[in-house]
């Protein structure tokens, strides 16, 4: 949208935007002052060895090895690299190599996320990345071939913003408690780009944390992303509400 021209089109003084969050009561918001969601971030890595017969390992360069070595060895990029006062996640999660039982493959992959809230740390962990693929294969022997893809930027809301949606989600009936100090989640958000560029907030609205009062269905113990997950449709009627009083806020103090 961005791309395509949607603010020179559609010029904005403030954006808002609403996320039902399980675990965070029915009637509870948040509204955080400052970050809310992390950056997110792939890296992938291509191991190239030399392939052989399984029976005879010394013929080859094994980049199984390579990359289960490799693997151990990036998680202390978090533990010993980064500042322990600045969050960030370094994940592997997929993890590829060979189709016959008996040969050891020419290559290995591995695929993972990384989630930050700082661009320096975000710098860091990519610059550390691509060396010790590098430097840790070339020690054994082989070669890395290293893509780091920085996908979203980190959700961060404006102060302002968030005080405005505070104040107005207090005098919105259905609301009991709006909290500005919640934990941010390490999970990422594509309104993080329209934060960028526009002064406004990203709203947690809580889906429930229990039994659902009528149906006794489950609602609000499972997280989002998930094949059990339940949306709790008396948040519809509380949602609208909130936003009502939002924009009147914002418009009243705009006046």
């Amino acid at each position: 949208m961005l791309d395509d021209g949607f603010l020179e089109k559609y010029p904005l003084d403030a954006i808002f935007a609403m996320h039902n969050w399980p675990g965070l009561a029915e009637g509870e918001f948040a509204a955080h002052t400052g970050a809310v969601m992390a950056s997110s971030n792939e890296f992938h890595i291509k191991v190239h060895g030399k392939g052989c017969h399984a029976a005879m390992p010394d013929l080859g360069t094994d980049p199984i090895v390579i990359t289960a070595n490799l693997i151990t060895t990036l998680q202390t990029l978090i533990s010993r690299n980064r500042n322990p006062l600045d969050p960030a996640v370094l994940s592997v999660t997929q993890m590829a190599a060979g189709n016959t039982l008996n040969v050891i493959p020419e290559f290995a992959e591995i695929k993972g996320t990384v989630r930050t809230f700082s661009t320096s740390t975000l710098e860091m962990l990519e610059q550390e990345i691509v060396r010790l693929s590098k430097s840790l294969s070339q020690a054994f022997g082989a070669t890395a071939e290293v893509r780091f893809i920085r996908v979203y930027p980190p959700t961060i809301n404006n102060p302002d913003m968030a005080q405005l949606a505070k104040q107005a989600l207090q005098q919105t009936e259905g609301v009991h408690t709006v909290h500005t100090t919640l934990k941010p989640s390490m999970g990422a958000e594509d309104f993080s780009f329209f934060l960028e560029k526009i002064p406004g907030a990203y709203l947690w609205i809580g889906n429930g944390n229990g039994t659902h009062r009528e149906s006794g269905h489950g609602m609000g113990p499972c997280m989002l992303h998930n094949p059990s997950y339940d949306f709790n449709d008396a948040l519809l009627l509380l949602g609208a509400r909130a936003w009502v009083s939002v924009f009147e806020h914002f418009f009243e103090r705009e006046i």
